[in-house]
């Protein structure tokens, strides 16, 4: 079929009824509908259905909506000339677009009219409303939902079935989010001030509850009109050492403890990236000595992270993060320890909720439920999760992650002034900055980053970029709600323990122990044993690993080239 004129009524019919395919039989049945419409409705009522149903662009649908996103104002309150403007979107929405000056590049391209030229009609006052005013909240969430029931019912039934969707949004929270992640960026910008004029810092910001997976909040980026890529469920980068608890989790479960002694010293591994030896080092480029799980945990230690990753085995931290319901593609070998595989705001932020609901993962939706035109249940999303890890176990891994705001690389969020247990992450060259938290009630994670990946800046890390956009917004939506506490299971003891290699009580802190595992001196009123000699090695866990899941690889070799990690060691605070 060639392309031809359509009265309004045909267009109608299309848009309501009809798909976009060109072909006879769609031809048929369209002039077919008109006829119908034009005997019941009048053509004033038919010109009224057809302006309320169309795309003007920028998420705008119908002409009311079209009004408010363009002008800021009601469809009855336009002029003579902005009546005019949006008439001409129709007919190609994203080519027309008044804010993106689409025309005017292309004539300039043809030669029609100089640069100079262009750029004095750009700045002509058009009477449209500034990109602060344009914005709307919860795009990317809407638009999230979108795609997710266009993919199971179809666009003709999400746009033309009349559906009622009940979502999970919290207007509240959402709103606070974006303001939060806004002023997060532009104080980064602001800062740094080095982004190219046409390049901006990105981030995302997501916030689940964690005993209904609800997403409360979600927040693709500074601007949906700058840039309608989500990512908070499709941008996949670098978590850094976001992804360390993985790691420990996997530690807990093959014997070793929080108090658990590991030598944070030089290691080299004989073939890196080139096959250059790999180096790991700390982010300060020191070495702690003897040090405790606990001690790793809250200062980020990448050294002694690598060592027990390669204890444990690659693939045990894998089965961890799969149960707690990470699905992206994960590097097997020990870089995986200092988060080298990518992965979505989403999925991390879920799998972060499990450990507030007591170890139980809940998989994270958007939408309560969804019903027909007619009111009839299409769907409902009922909480429904699986246990990843016991009670006691979660509650030991969120103590220690309780230590990275109470005295490690999260301190930023102690402002809260409630328990927060939360891991702070940063990738090589400061190219990924990330946050992520949790109260008893709500996870909340945030990403801060460029599209194309490069450096932030020096010594942009996630306790400094990502921390106070996670804690300005934290304060906000817990407002002076109850400061509620993580709940100890009974299976669970808190021993003061010294994390000072002298093991003389210098440096006493409270650590989680399952009932049995504690250690035999702690720094309680009195001493019931003579502590261990520090410099002696650490004695292996119990449970014993298999000697094939301690290699770098499942076949034993290390790969001929390393993901993107440094080979100095990754920055990773």
């Amino acid at each position: 079929m060639v392309e031809g004129g359509s009265t309004i009524t045909q267009q109608l019919t299309k848009v309501l009824f009809l798909t976009p395919d060109k072909s006879l039989e769609r031809k048929l049945k369209e002039a077919v509908l008109a006829i119908e419409l034009e005997r019941r409705y009048s053509k004033d009522r038919i010109l009224e259905m057809y302006l309320n149903q169309i795309y003007f662009g920028h998420g705008a649908y119908g002409v009311e909506a079209a009004a408010r996103t363009y002008f800021g104002k009601a469809v009855s309150e336009l002029s003579v000339r902005e009546s005019a403007l949006l008439a001409g979107l129709p007919r190609a929405p994203t080519s027309y677009s008044p804010f993106d000056h689409v025309v005017l590049r292309r004539l300039v391209e043809f030669g029609t009219i100089k640069e100079p030229d262009a750029k004095r009609l750009a700045r002509t006052d058009l009477g449209l409303i500034p990109p602060e005013r344009r914005r709307t909240t919860g795009q990317y969430f809407i638009e999230y939902v979108q795609q997710t029931l266009e993919a199971k019912y179809g666009a003709d039934i999400i746009f033309k079935g009349g559906l009622n969707i009940y979502t999970t949004l919290n207007p509240h929270m959402q709103l606070t989010a974006e303001q939060a992640l806004r002023d997060g960026l532009k104080a980064l910008e602001e800062r740094t001030a080095k982004g190219k004029p046409s390049e901006h810092p990105e981030g995302a910001l997501v916030t689940v509850d964690p005993q209904t997976g609800h997403v409360k909040a979600l927040v693709g980026g500074y601007d949906f009109f700058r840039s309608e890529f989500n990512r908070a469920v499709l941008g996949r980068r670098q978590p850094g050492s976001a992804f360390k608890p993985f790691v420990y989790i996997a530690a807990l479960e093959n014997g070793f403890t929080p108090a658990s002694r590991v030598d944070d010293a030089p290691v080299t591994y004989p073939v890196g990236r080139n096959g250059a030896a790999w180096k790991p080092e700390n982010y300060d480029r020191k070495f702690r000595g003897s040090t405790t799980l606990q001690q790793a945990v809250e200062e980020s230690v990448n050294v002694v992270t690598i060592k027990v990753q390669e204890r444990i085995g690659v693939n045990r931290t894998i089965q961890v993060a799969r149960r707690l319901g990470i699905t992206s593609p994960l590097n097997a070998d020990l870089t995986l320890a200092l988060g080298s595989s990518d992965l979505t705001l989403l999925e991390l932020t879920s799998a972060y909720s499990a450990l507030a609901n007591q170890g139980t993962w809940m998989p994270p939706t958007t939408i309560r439920y969804v019903t027909d035109a007619n009111g009839k249940l299409l769907e409902e999303h009922i909480p429904e999760g699986h246990e990843a890890l016991p009670p006691e176990e979660a509650y030991v891994v969120t103590h220690m992650l309780r230590g990275v705001v109470e005295r490690g690389t999260g301190q930023g969020a102690k402002g809260l002034g409630r328990p927060v247990a939360a891991k702070t992450g940063t990738t090589n060259d400061y190219s990924n900055a990330w946050f992520i938290g949790y109260t008893p009630r709500l996870a909340t994670g945030v990403w801060v980053g460029y599209d194309r990946p490069r450096s932030l800046g020096r010594d942009e890390t996630g306790s400094r970029v990502a921390v106070p956009i996670w804690t300005t917004y934290m304060t906000r939506v817990l407002g002076d709600g109850p400061k509620e506490d993580f709940p100890v299971p009974e299976k669970v003891i808190l021993v003061p323990v010294d994390m000072d290699p002298s093991n003389e009580c210098v440096r006493v802190v409270t650590m989680a122990f399952i009932r049995g595992t504690e250690p035999a001196v702690g720094c309680g009123a009195r001493r019931q044993a003579t502590p261990p000699d520090p410099t002696l090695p650490a004695p292996a866990p119990s449970g014993k690993p298999d000697p094939s899941q301690s290699l770098v690889q499942p076949n034993g070799s290390w790969p001929a080239t390393l993901p993107r990690v440094d080979e100095q060691g990754s920055p990773s605070p």
